[in-house]
């Protein structure tokens, strides 16, 4: 067997796996119809295998349905094309929560097959950070109005705070909760970890949250302690005597106080990151839960020049006792909540091209289903670059490579491929 036919029963081994993981037949048709034509269930394979496939509107997906092999199109569950004003009347009328619950479900059943536990880190972290996507509408539930700076017509701006376990080796997006317009990240916060604790409070999948400065308050803070997790926070001017107190402590300490540093190359740069941590501020009157205060250099070198090109200073608050971890891992741990930036975000506005292509521009529901369907592709894609690939090398293969892949194998599925995943027990949601 070849490797280029290996690689492609692996795919589409993920496909097959991840699609029957999500559970998509429990998704109502959102309008109860009698007589349809194409079914919610089948509908929804056919977008999830379009985003794994790089498709960028409903009109890509429709082309897709045309391309792809007539055992894939089996597979999937349809025997025609299928037209896109069909997927994104489908799209535009959609529960929300419903997808959401699919997207719970896929970590579930991650959680079951062991592949969320945590890489080189003895808990849990979960990362949480707010993602906007403009589109040309508003409503009060899923998208906020907002005017352009420079005078031209307003636009919405579907928004939802992601969380994502940043210890794990997929970074697997467990939730992205809608923010409705009258509200903002900060005010959001207490609804998002609610909807964390429920889906996976009695998990044990992770142990601390950690925000940016965007919910950093006392009462965000204290509503976590009562989940009975700690957070990570980080410390702006909007909590300036705490911020007064942090500097006091720890702004003049010189490198050679700090208590762990990491070294490395990115591109034309050497990047030197050192933490120093402190316990006095623990307990303090207004933060009483507080027990740890960082501070975290970043100084950014040219390689050839050796002048410094970037030089910042960042503080951050724990209510997680500064001895519950070494040193180097405190400086670890405040690197991994950037991993919802770098390995969620990045992907989804790059690769998937959420920003530029939204799939649904007109209508605040279906962007946001659209936003969460991509997720759950995202996982399963990252899934399979993680961990199903066997070598250190192919798991740093290019997302745009990746993505390109697994349209070939789409379109190339065959007849072979099916009785062969048949006999490896395919999922009986997806038997043909």
């Amino acid at each position: 067997m070849s490797e280029p036919k290996r690689f492609r029963k692996r795919i589409i081994a993920i496909i097959t796996r991840g699609l029957s993981d999500l559970g998509l037949e429990q998704v109502l048709d959102p309008l109860q119809r009698r007589g349809r034509t194409w079914r919610v269930e089948s509908q929804l394979r056919v977008v999830m295998a379009g985003m794994l496939a790089g498709c960028q509107s409903t009109a890509d997906v429709e082309s897709l349905t045309t391309e792809m092999s007539r055992p894939m199109a089996r597979l999937l569950g349809i025997r025609r094309r299928l037209p896109d004003t069909t997927l994104r009347y489908l799209l535009t009328h959609l529960d929300v929560e419903a997808l959401r619950a699919c997207l719970r479900r896929q970590v579930r059943v991650a959680m079951r097959r062991k592949s969320l536990t945590p890489v080189d880190f003895p808990f849990g972290v979960v990362a949480m950070d707010g993602k906007g996507t403009a589109i040309k509408a508003w409503d009060p539930n899923f998208a906020q109005r907002h005017l352009h700076s420079e005078g031209r017509a307003a636009y919405g701006l579907a928004r939802t705070v992601t969380s994502t376990l940043v210890t794990s080796r997929s970074n697997v997006c467990l939730d992205a909760s809608p923010i409705p317009s009258a509200t903002n990240e900060k005010g959001h916060f207490a609804q998002a970890l609610n909807d964390l604790e429920r889906a996976y409070g009695d998990s044990g999948l992770f142990k601390m949250v950690s925000y940016d400065a965007g919910a950093s308050s006392e009462h965000n803070a204290a509503l976590v302690r009562s989940k009975e997790w700690h957070y990570l926070f980080q410390l702006k001017a909007d909590q300036s005597s705490l911020l007064i107190e942090a500097k006091f402590n720890l702004e003049k300490l010189t490198a050679e106080q700090s208590h762990a540093e990491s070294v490395d190359v990115e591109g034309d740069y050497t990047v030197t990151r050192r933490i120093w941590c402190t316990k006095e501020m623990a307990d303090i009157e207004a933060w009483p839960h507080l027990a740890t205060v960082m501070r975290i250099q970043s100084v950014k070198i040219h390689n050839q020049t050796g002048e410094t090109a970037a030089q910042q200073d960042r503080y951050f608050l724990s209510s997680l006792p500064l001895e519950a971890l070494e040193y180097a891992q405190w400086l670890r741990l405040i690197r991994m909540h950037w991993h919802v930036e770098n390995n969620n975000h990045y992907i989804f506005d790059v690769p998937f091209k959420e920003d530029d292509k939204p799939w649904i521009n007109g209508h605040p529901r279906g962007a946001v289903a659209v936003m969460l369907l991509r997720r759950m592709a995202y996982y399963m894609l990252a899934l399979f670059r993680s961990t199903t690939q066997r070598s250190e090398e192919k798991r740093r293969v290019p997302w745009k490579q990746l993505i390109r892949s697994f349209y070939n194998a789409v379109i190339t599925f065959t007849w072979d491929d099916m009785q062969i995943a048949n006999r490896q027990e395919l999922p009986s949601a997806l038997q043909p």
